[in-house]
């Protein structure tokens, strides 16, 4: 037997084969999904939806078998597409990337008007009732993965799973509620949506709760992402209320409690940047000879007396907070260090993310590229959070994870704890 998954991000669409047997991928592939649309407004973050349904269509028929038993949808959470009566689509994808949110509203802005965020579903909405710009056909909206769903099942309503209406804002995640007139059916367990050629598709979920779905399957560990930005993950019977700590809802009852980063994989990037600079005076060296050097930095390097703190993007909970780098020596002031430091820096802020959350953990998960592809920052994320790391074989983290959750949906596995496992680790 076989499964699918279909993730449908800002810039890409990524799809995997899974064998159920042995939890192995056994294909995948990735497009870029080029669905921007150009807008004459600055603010405005918006894509093709018909375009990402054809892609993903596309590459959802590339890896189907005779023996596929389900199918998995999930993709960038916040944004919405507008769908009338008959389940099409009659606007463009306003992504999360979307500004609308922070335009200017009476003495305030029409996100801190429902003490919000811009780019989530309910203030683009709000946005586009108060300036008329929503279409005259619409009766409705949901995610674009939502949409995909109705698109392979021939629905007219989407069933929005709570991972993802949680992330359109306005949302009671106690009650499972909107504080907000919108008219979607929500669904809070695994449920099929309908399906595609004979094949359960079940509801779509956020890419966020897929990608930990895929990676935590021991709920006494905690998660740790490094990409451009990074994320430290706990899962919990509890609503935690806490500066720079966000409680969203999870499977089977459970919540997410989730700290991220600004910056995060960026500052290894920013630093990587300037080491650039510097050997560009000398000599040519591309992107990954620099990286290479910062290895060789690190190698013999356990730990560095620089204090660098890798906020040079702000925070959540202050975006006017900025990077430093303190206890500045004649000994301690060499690229060794710094480097070092900086991955330092990184995990410290997810440390004190995780102590905020006061929830106890005696293991680490790693994913995202962030973590894979640098050693010294997996020695010093284990040093830190104590024990050892574990990184899942599937580099995939959101399509895979949507796929397991199908495989519960269409009843051929009971729970979380059994389907998970068929993760496999380094």
């Amino acid at each position: 037997m076989k499964v699918v998954g279909i993730d449908l991000g800002t810039t890409g669409i990524c799809g995997v084969l899974i064998d159920v047997e042995t939890g192995r991928v056994l294909s995948s592939r990735t497009e870029e999904s080029h669905a921007f649309i150009k807008s004459d407004k600055p603010f405005e973050s918006i894509q093709s939806p018909e375009r990402i349904v054809t892609l993903a269509t596309d590459i959802l028929e590339g890896l189907i078998t005779e023996d596929t038993v389900a199918i998995g949808v999930t993709g960038q959470m916040h944004g919405i597409v507008y769908t009338n009566a008959e389940g099409f689509a009659v606007s463009p994808l306003y992504t999360w990337q979307d500004g609308r949110g922070n335009q200017p509203y009476l003495d305030t802005t029409y996100a801190e008007k429902l003490k919000s965020h811009s780019g989530y579903g309910n203030v683009t909405d709000f946005y586009n009732r108060d300036n008329n710009l929503v279409p005259k056909d619409a009766v409705g909206y949901s995610t674009v993965h939502d949409y995909f769903v109705m698109r392979l099942c021939s629905l007219k309503r989407a069933k929005m799973h709570i991972s993802d209406a949680a992330s359109l804002g306005c949302f009671d995640i106690e009650k499972n509620v909107f504080n907000y007139p919108c008219d979607v059916e929500v669904v809070t367990d695994y449920e099929v949506a309908g399906y595609y050629k004979g094949i359960p598709v079940s509801v779509a979920i956020g890419d966020n709760q897929a990608s930990v779905f895929s990676a935590l399957a021991d709920e006494n560990a905690v998660l740790l992402n490094v990409g451009t930005g990074s994320q430290v993950s706990v899962i919990s019977d509890r609503i935690v209320n806490a500066d720079g700590i966000e409680t969203r809802p999870y499977f089977e009852g459970r919540y997410l409690l989730v700290g991220a980063a600004l910056c995060g994989g960026r500052a290894y990037a920013l630093l990587r940047d300037f080491y650039s600079k510097i050997f560009g005076y000398i000599t040519r060296a591309d992107d990954s000879d620099v990286y290479g050097i910062m290895d060789k930095m690190l190698e013999g390097v356990d730990s560095s007396t620089l204090t660098v703190d890798t906020r040079f993007s702000g925070s959540r909970v202050d975006e006017s907070v900025r990077g430093s780098i303190g206890n500045i020596s004649t000994q301690n002031f060499t690229p060794e260090e710094l480097t070092c430091g900086v991955l330092e820096g990184m995990t410290e802020e997810l440390y004190g993310m995780y102590l905020l959350m006061n929830e106890k953990r005696c293991g680490i998960v790693g994913s995202g590229n962030g973590i894979r592809k640098n050693r010294a920052l997996q020695r010093i994320m284990e040093k830190r959070f104590g024990g050892k790391l574990r990184i899942p074989v599937h580099h995939e983290e959101a399509a895979y994870g949507a796929a397991l959750f199908s495989l519960i949906s269409a009843g051929y596995f009971k729970s979380a704890e059994e389907v998970q496992r068929l993760i496999r680790f380094e």
